[in-house]
C-alpha cells in the first residue's frame, strides 16, 4: 500500500505539467536570472501552493492547461517572496542547502525575485480574468505588509498572540488563500464555492505556519532543512515564545525575553528548555489543530468528491508533519 497522500496522487500528472510550465516560463536571455531562478526552483520544496490551485480547480470539476499555468504563477510568487525573505533574514540555509543570497549575493537574489514577481503577473494576464488579477494584486500587497509587520516585531517582547496571528495570516496564509481562490475562479466557481475555498486556504496556511514555528523548537535540523533556532536568532516572537512569555513561570519568561531582545542563538538551549517545560509547544500545536479543523469545515459547500476528501486530508497532514 502506498504512503503517498491522496492529494498528491490525485494531482501527480498535473504537477508534472506545472513543472514543465515553470521550466518554460523561467526562460530569460539573461544568464544570471536563469541560474538563480533555476537554483531556487530546483530545490523542490512541498509545492503546496500550486497544489492548492490545482485541487481547488479539480474540486469543482475543472482540468486543463490554464490551471497548470496559474498554479505555476502561484509558485513564482511564493519563490519571489522566499528570495526576498532570505535576504531580509540574512539566511544562509533553506531546504538543507545554501540560500540563493548566500551563493549569488543579495543584489542578484532581490533582482531575480523581482523578475519572478513580474513574470507571475505576465502569466496572470493570460487568463484575461480580471478577478484573478484583483486577487493576486491584493494578495501580493498584503504579503508585503506582513513582511513589514514582521520586521517591526523583531525583538519585541510585547507582541500579543493576535498580532502574531495577523503577521502569519498576512505573510503566509494570504498566499494559500489566493492560491485556492485562483483555482476556484479558473473553474468558474459560484460565490459560495469561491468563499469556501478561500476560507479553507486561509485556515490551512495559518495551521501550516504555526507548525513551522513549532518545528523551530521541536524539529530535527536535517529533516526541516534549516538550523533549529533560526527564528530566535532573527529575534522573531513566534507563538511558542509568546505563550512562554505570557503563561510560563517568570524564570522561563525572563529567559525568552532576554534571548529575543538579544536575537542570540547562543541562548537557544535555555530557551528550548523554557518553551518545552511550560507546555508552549503543546499549546501552539493545539492552535494549529483548531485552524486545520476550521479549514476542513470550510469545505462543506463543495461537491462531495475524492478531491474534497483530499483537501480535508491535506488540512490534517499540515499539522502532523515533521518538516
Amino acid at each position: 500500500m502506498s504512503n503517498t497522500p491522496l492529494f498528491r496522487t490525485l494531482i501527480a500528472d498535473d504537477m508534472l505539467s506545472v513543472d514543465r510550465v515553470i521550466r518554460s516560463r523561467l526562460h530569460s536571455d539573461v544568464v544570471l536570472i536563469r541560474q538563480v531562478a533555476e537554483y531556487i526552483i530546483s530545490a523542490g520544496g512541498k509545492r503546496l501552493r500550486p497544489a492548492l490551485t490545482l485541487l481547488a480547480g479539480k474540486a469543482l470539476g475543472f482540468e486543463g492547461p490554464i490551471l497548470h499555468e496559474q498554479a505555476a504563477m502561484v509558485e513564482f510568487i511564493h519563490t519571489a517572496t522566499l528570495l526576498h525573505d532570505d535576504v531580509v533574514d540574512e539566511s544562509g540555509m533553506r531546504r538543507g542547502r545554501q540560500t540563493a543570497n548566500a551563493l549569488f549575493g543579495n543584489a542578484a537574489s532581490v533582482l531575480v525575485g523581482d523578475f519572478l514577481y513580474t513574470r507571475a503577473f505576465q502569466m496572470m494576464v493570460t487568463t484575461q480574468n480580471m478577478r484573478v488579477l484583483e486577487v493576486m494584486a491584493e494578495a501580493t500587497n498584503i504579503i508585503a505588509e506582513g513582511e513589514v509587520l514582521q520586521l517591526l516585531n523583531i525583538g519585541n517582547t510585547d507582541v500579543s498572540e493576535e498580532q502574531y496571528l495577523q503577521v502569519i495570516q498576512y505573510k503566509t496564509a494570504k498566499l494559500f488563500e489566493a492560491a485556492a481562490r485562483v483555482g476556484a475562479l479558473i473553474a468558474g466557481a459560484t460565490e459560495a464555492e469561491e468563499a469556501a475555498l478561500a476560507r479553507y486556504g486561509m485556515y490551512l496556511g495559518t495551521a501550516f505556519q504555526i507548525i513551522d514555528d513549532v518545528l523551530d523548537y521541536s524539529g530535527d535540523a536535517e529533516t526541516i532543512g534549516k538550523a533549529l533556532g533560526d527564528d530566535l536568532a532573527e529575534g522573531k516572537p513566534t507563538l511558542p515564545l509568546i505563550y512562554t512569555m505570557r503563561q510560563g513561570p517568570e524564570a522561563s519568561a525572563k529567559v525568552v525575553r532576554e534571548a529575543l531582545e538579544q536575537a542570540s542563538r547562543d541562548r537557544f538551549p535555555a530557551v528550548l528548555t523554557a518553551v518545552q517545560s511550560c507546555g508552549a509547544l503543546d499549546y501552539a500545536r493545539s492552535e494549529a489543530e483548531k485552524a486545520a479543523e476550521q479549514a476542513a469545515a470550510a469545505l462543506a459547500p463543495l461537491p462531495d468528491t475524492p478531491v474534497r476528501a483530499a483537501l480535508a486530508e491535506l488540512a490534517r497532514l499540515s499539522v502532523e508533519r515533521d518538516a
